[in-house]
């Protein structure tokens, strides 16, 4: 697959940001985030594309004073974006292919890489856009919307938003949404010892992904196993049951690499803060509002049945939802919730080579498949080569009964992990 680059420009807001929100401090949620962009690839295909691409950029600017950090650039010596409309890197490509040739069964992430329009690390820096788009353009007709966000001041459900909002402009839908930036009030930049998340800005590529696929019969399959446990509970929420199957399938492919090895491990799973503090953080509050839920595993416990690791992993997302409603009534306990347990969990894996910790995340509630900018819903929506170790991220699948779970590990454990059998009947690629 080859891309040609046909023009970059850079995108500025509309309308001026005004001068009391020129500066925009970061909050020490943010300052946490690993350097990275947040990413999004939305794969279309239509015949009608053509005459309407002109209006994504229309549509940006217009939106753009809303989400007016993005157009800024971020002073890392300030800790803050200087929100001076410079604007947002926007480019245009043509790939010389078909799009049915790179999104079938089997594909390749590293290609999916050169649809963004940003080195997923290339952020902090003060020439960094803060936001990147790239159109790609195949040759059937068909285009993919490459997206980064800087994680420096967006997590996943603020591109969610961001992306709702340009396509409600894009077709003059009747959804308004104002988003709130407000999160560096609550919880300010404290100058923190960094947290080291073996993050290059040049690509390690050592760090592979790839994508399995758990259909609504896997699903089921795996909620079956349960059922003699549950009874009449409720069941476990999809994404537990697939967290838990791929946590297992890592447990086993580190065991075969180690062989008998021992290892403590980490299962770490991101919550969303928002709409469950009371009073609630709106819907479309942007900036980072992400907890951290963990489970802590010795090397004898790691090892137990399925249906442990599912109780276990479930009592801890839910006592994490439940300690959200206390954030905002009690400060120090809030702090604690959104900052000291993370920090805390990063200390204990990070801090010993024989601990292991892997991280999972679920995008999956985003409305990706609902983003229409005019040219009808996406046919997939991907991501690339994140260059973090140990990740899960779970994505939504088209027919909104599946998981699509992207794995990104080290190319030495992907070899073992690909290879588990009990992953293999439970997924496809």
């Amino acid at each position: 697959m080859k891309i040609n680059i046909v023009s970059r420009k850079l995108i500025k807001p509309s309308k001026p940001t005004p001068s009391h929100l020129r500066t925009y401090k970061i909050s020490v949620l943010d300052e946490l985030n690993p350097s990275m962009h947040v990413i999004r690839i939305l794969y279309y295909q239509s015949s009608t594309i053509e005459g309407k691409i002109i209006n994504l950029e229309d549509s940006l600017a217009k939106i753009l004073p809303l989400f007016y950090p993005l157009a800024g650039r971020y002073n890392k010596e300030k800790h803050q974006v200087d929100c001076n409309d410079e604007g947002i890197e926007y480019s245009v490509a043509e790939v010389d292919c078909q799009l049915d040739q790179l999104i079938g069964p089997g594909v390749n992430s590293e290609q999916l890489n050169h649809l963004l329009p940003l080195e997923i690390s290339a952020v902090d820096e003060p020439m960094d856009p803060m936001l990147g788009i790239q159109i790609n353009r195949f040759q059937c007709g068909g285009l993919a919307i490459g997206v980064c966000a800087s994680n420096r001041i967006f997590d996943s459900c603020s591109l969610g938003i961001f992306l709702t909002a340009w396509a409600n402009a894009a077709t003059n839908g009747g959804l308004v949404i104002s988003p709130d930036f407000d999160s560096p009030t609550f919880f300010p930049y404290e100058n923190l010892a960094p947290v080291n998340f073996e993050v290059s800005r040049v690509r390690d590529k050592s760090i592979v992904a790839k994508r399995f696929v758990f259909d609504k019969n896997s699903i089921l399959k795996l909620r079956e196993s349960l059922r003699a446990q549950w009874k009449s509970k409720r069941p476990p929420s999809r994404v537990v049951v697939v967290s838990a199957a791929l946590t297992q399938a890592l447990v086993r492919a580190d065991k075969a690499k180690h062989g008998i090895k021992s290892r403590n491990w980490f299962i770490a799973q991101e919550i969303n803060v928002r709409e469950r503090t009371i009073p609630p953080i709106p819907k479309y509050s942007c900036g980072s509002w992400v907890s951290i839920s963990y489970v802590e595993f010795t090397s004898d416990e790691i090892e137990q049945d399925y249906q442990e690791m599912v109780l276990k992993m479930r009592e801890s997302t839910i006592q994490a939802v439940e300690d959200c409603a206390r954030i905002f009534s009690d400060k120090e306990f809030g702090r604690w919730v959104l900052v000291d347990n993370y920090v805390d969990v990063m200390k204990k894996a990070y801090g010993n080579p024989n601990d292991k910790i892997v991280w999972i995340t679920d995008w999956s509630k985003f409305g990706d498949y609902e983003l229409d900018f005019g040219f009808g819903k996406p046919i997939w929506v991907s991501l690339a080569d994140v260059p973090f170790q140990d990740l899960f991220i779970l994505m939504n699948t088209k027919s909104n009964d599946g998981i699509e779970a992207w794995a990104f590990l080290h190319e030495s454990d992907m070899e073992y992990f690909e290879q588990d059998e009990q992953l293999q009947m439970l997924t496809t690629k």
